[in-house]
């Protein structure tokens, strides 16, 4: 890492920890409202209480999606104050889409504990998730915001669009492993990842009172940035240290998972990529895990992957500047799209 990265993950991080400081009062007020069984539920897959209602200093995540619903209002001229409940709307709707996530994908882990629904079981999690959303668009609904009708429209817009994205993505898995196109995967990447990155965005723009050219290049900025993180989360899922995840090395592997880069594998026409459709038909532990990640970066999976992470991002940044030519304006959404893009691999 470069001083100049490291310079700009810290100030991501600033960004993001001052999100979280502004976001967590309403959102856990927000959560209070929730019927007891709920809000149980819902605390403690924030992390903020233990499975037995005791409480917890777990994190509730970093925040990413209000940190850019704020940024983006103060980019365009806005108070991003009056743009906090929109903040605390995506956050609710990013998480009950991990509360279903987590149950559709079975998911044992969820920053570094187990996942709700292995706790309170799949009945309680999935209605938990739905109580959720239903709580964002509440949220919305009674912010006297002249921008809120119409961020409560673009929300729901969003989450429909994210479960077209989750269903194709289920729909994948029913699939031979070389039956499954690139451009079906990128299509449902964006519409799983990248949708909910550029409506935050959006969001932003929004209650900032910005002209529709300028929400509309935002949210692709959003969605472009949303792609290149779902391409490295994607590399993650294959390579990531189980000590950073949080979950299995080759999770995504052994789940058969038909992630960006596998897919590119599978396509490439390559010996590897026989090899892995081989062992994509049949189960993978210990071994043929390690053989099935080696065989990815063989057919060239690893770095499409990463190259497209670059090229994606590269696209969000000229996105942005049509929105914000002020660099200096734009610079807080830079460094978190930035941030999110270069974790570890």
């Amino acid at each position: 890492m470069t001083m100049s990265e490291a310079i700009e993950g810290r100030a991501a991080l600033a960004l993001l920890e001052r999100a979280r400081a502004v976001v967590d009062p309403p959102l856990r007020t927000a959560l209070d409202t929730l019927p007891g069984p709920l809000r149980r539920i819902a605390l403690y897959h924030f992390g903020w209480e233990d499975a037995d209602g005791a409480p917890a200093d777990g994190g509730a995540g970093k925040a990413v999606r209000p940190a850019l619903v704020l940024a983006a209002a103060r980019a365009l001229g806005g108070d991003p104050l009056t743009a906090v409940p929109a903040a605390v709307a995506v956050e609710l709707a990013h998480n009950f889409t991990l509360l279903h996530d987590d149950v559709i994908d079975r998911d044992p882990t969820r920053r570094h504990r187990p996942t709700a629904w292995t706790v309170f079981g799949v009945a309680d999690a999935v209605i938990a998730g739905d109580a959720l959303f239903a709580l964002a668009l509440r949220i919305l609904a009674e912010d006297p915001h002249p921008a809120s009708a119409a961020a409560a429209g673009r929300l729901s817009a969003c989450v429909i669009e994210l479960c077209g994205g989750q269903q194709a993505d289920c729909a994948f898995e029913g699939r031979g492993p070389r039956e499954v196109s690139l451009a079906e995967c990128v299509e449902m990447a964006i519409a799983k990842t990248g949708a909910l990155l550029g409506c935050s965005c959006a969001l932003g723009a929004l209650y900032a009172g910005a002209e529709p050219e300028r929400i509309a290049a935002l949210d692709t900025f959003g969605r472009e940035a949303g792609l290149a993180f779902q391409l490295i989360d994607d590399l993650i899922g294959i390579w990531g240290d189980p000590a950073r995840t949080g979950k299995p090395a080759g999770a995504d592997l052994v789940a058969h998972k038909k992630s960006l880069p596998v897919v590119a594998a599978l396509r490439s026409g390559t010996p590897a990529g026989a090899e892995l459709a081989r062992l994509y038909r049949t189960p993978l532990t210990g071994a043929d895990v390690r053989r099935a990640a080696d065989a990815v970066e063989r057919a060239g999976g690893r770095d499409w992957a990463q190259l497209q992470a670059a090229d994606r991002m590269a696209g969000a940044v000229q996105e942005l500047s049509r929105a914000v030519p002020d660099p200096a304006a734009a610079g807080d959404l830079l460094d978190l799209a930035e941030f999110v893009t270069r974790r570890s691999r």
